[in-house]
């Protein structure tokens, strides 16, 4: 394969995310941003199953449907999902693949992953997606596993960007110290929800209260990485201000075995223990005002083959913001679907 060619200039992102006029694609096509988020997906993909086989995990393939959707309507949940027909069949366009992962630790007991598009109903601003690729894993082991897990992952991505893409990005994007400084980093910085509240006591608007848990604002998150450490887990939130799913981190059930993982814009990664036994899975659905026959295989799994997993999921598209210094994740989409016209068009005008 001859060696690439790289432009020297400054090379920025053509902000065509919403383009709807005839021909508007074509821009996309001709810029040299859209050559970059291509090879820097390649990279992430291939890094992704180099890691993984490293660490005795699997790469499955899971269905793009399911009717077991990670964020139910009831407490934890901070978005809606994607309800579709398919042959028929009403069910749901994935918000993770977390459930099937679990389901993979089953068939293979080294853990799974995957790299896959996930759909949820949010109006997309400059740091979510309606549609974004996800990358998630789910192995055997607590919390701790994980980390140490998840950090090896994104150190192994940056190092791999830095080898095959440093000069470019360097040339074209200017500062990559962010990339060494992560590959460089002894373990990540990490805090308690509990102690994070406390560091933040003195600024306003940086934790937000519904009156059942608290949780971080991005004002809140910026702010800690300011005060603490640019690589920072803040874990064991309130348990209801997170999905029903995460394990317990205390006897009384008031915090979450979870953890968040900031960096450049704020939350890249999300992670947690999960309940191993039915009985747990069944208080935090009461707890969380789920339905248990929405999730009744799932705790019957629980109950029948009980086994301790933990599990992430990093979106590639913020990812990639923080690889590029970028500050609109509409730009990082390959194709995007920001902004489509509701109804059927007239001329489809965009891929």
């Amino acid at each position: 394969m001859p060696p690439l060619v790289y432009a020297p200039e400054k090379i920025t992102a053509p902000g065509t995310f919403a383009a709807n006029e005839p021909g508007a694609f074509l821009a996309a096509l001709r810029s040299p941003w859209y050559a970059l988020i291509a090879e820097l997906h390649d990279t992430v993909l291939s890094t992704t199953v180099n890691y993984g086989a490293s660490r005795g995990l699997r790469s499955l393939y899971l269905p793009l449907t399911t009717r077991t959707i990670t964020c139910p309507s009831g407490l934890g949940s901070d978005t809606r999902p994607v309800p579709v027909t398919v042959n028929g069949v009403d069910t749901y366009l994935p918000d993770s693949m977390q459930f099937l992962l679990e389901w993979g630790c089953q068939v293979s007991p080294g853990g799974g992953y995957t790299i896959m598009p996930s759909f949820r109903d949010e109006v997309p601003d400059k740091t979510h997606l309606g549609q974004f690729t996800h990358s998630e894993a789910e192995l055997p082991g607590g919390l701790d596993d994980l980390i140490r897990y998840v950090e090896g992952y994104v150190k192994a991505l940056a190092a791999t960007i830095l080898d095959r893409h440093g000069e470019q990005l360097a040339r074209s994007r200017g500062d990559i110290s962010h990339l060494e400084r992560m590959v460089a980093a002894g373990g990540f910085s990490r805090l308690t929800f509990d102690e994070a509240v406390d560091v933040l006591a003195d600024e306003p608007g940086c934790i937000s209260d519904q009156g059942k848990g608290r949780n971080l604002t991005r004002k809140g998150e910026r702010l800690l990485m300011s005060r603490i450490s640019e690589f920072l887990w803040v874990t064991h939130f309130d348990h209801l201000t997170v999905p029903f799913y995460q394990a317990f981190g205390d006897s009384e059930g008031r915090t979450a075995r979870n953890a968040d993982l900031l960096f450049g814009m704020g939350e890249v990664v999300g992670s947690g223990e999960r309940h191993t036994h039915g009985a747990e899975v069944r208080k935090a659905l009461a707890m969380h005002d789920v339905p248990e026959n929405e999730y009744a295989w799932y705790v019957q799994m629980k109950d029948e083959m009980p086994l301790r997993t933990s599990g992430f999921g990093m979106g590639v598209e913020r990812f990639l913001m923080w690889v590029l210094n970028h500050d609109d994740i509409r730009d990082m989409s390959l194709v995007s679907r920001v902004d489509e016209p509701a109804s059927w068009p007239a001329a489809v005008l965009r891929p």
